[in-house]
């Protein structure tokens, strides 16, 4: 119970593994890089399925566990996928996994950042926090819209493929459970300065009860706004687009915060 409260870990209950399999869809051809294998049940499944597997897992302790259970497939790496090198595990890769509700947002953002540096990473499927997976599905508008919103789907193509109940993982946790599947492609739309669009989308969300008018002061020396924006608009209501857009913009201005 230890290291379950110390990483934020939920171990998938055997009975919903090959639910989970399913979504993944994995063949005998790919390769897949596993973040947070736990006891190693979704491990296992992928490794029959899967070309091969390099697991990647915090847990010290559930570590030598896994190298003397594991068919000789998949590759066990102690350590932190934050800072993982996904370089050294081959190309045309998949992702899976059942990531910590206490850094799902920092995994997802670092699969981007990887996808944008060159990994070749065909998708990833991964558990998340339902709450979470609403971020990241929610359009324009709604209460669930925001940075997460923006920001991973200028870069990923979002679906969820299965809800889970608490019951699914072990101990169970007091939120609900998605499997989404992220389809990653070049930044659409590009932006002139990635740096200034995620500093720009991070700032007004601190402020989204606000007009854009006002949201944008978070920015800093944020520039007057652009005559096709109305100011009145909350940020919430602002698509993708018009949010690099208006980066843009701002990127053109000498007084834009980059």
């Amino acid at each position: 119970m230890r290291r379950m409260k110390r990483f934020g870990q939920h171990f998938l209950e055997p009975a919903w593994v090959e639910k989970v399999i399913r979504a993944i869809d994995p063949r005998s051809d790919q390769t897949f890089v596993e973040i947070g294998p736990g006891h190693g049940a979704l491990t296992r499944s992928l490794a029959t399925r899967a070309r091969a597997v390099t697991a990647v897992e915090i847990d010290g302790d559930l570590v030598g566990e896994l190298r003397r259970t594991m068919p000789p497939n998949v590759t066990i790496v102690e350590g932190d996928f934050l800072r993982f090198g996904i370089r050294d595990a081959g190309n045309h890769l998949r992702v899976a996994g059942n990531l910590p509700y206490n850094v799902a947002s920092p995994m997802l953002f670092r699969l981007v950042e990887l996808y944008r540096a060159g990994v070749r990473l065909t998708d990833a499927t991964v558990m998340l926090q339902r709450e979470v997976a609403d971020r990241l599905l929610a359009k324009p508008g709604g209460r669930d819209y925001g940075v997460l919103s923006v920001l991973i789907r200028q870069s990923a193509t979002i679906d969820r493929l299965l809800n889970l109940p608490a019951g699914a993982f072990r101990p169970a946790p007091r939120v609900l459970s998605s499997v989404v599947r992220l389809r990653f492609h070049p930044d659409e739309p590009a932006v002139r300065s990635r740096q200034l669009f995620s500093e720009l989308v991070q700032a007004v969300f601190t402020r989204r009860r606000k007009t854009m008018a006002n949201a944008v002061r978070a920015l800093g020396n944020a520039p007057p706004l652009p005559g096709w924006l109305d100011g009145t608009r909350r940020p919430e209501t602002l698509t993708v687009a018009e949010f690099a857009r208006l980066a843009d913009d701002f990127s053109q201005c000498s007084r834009a915060v980059l």
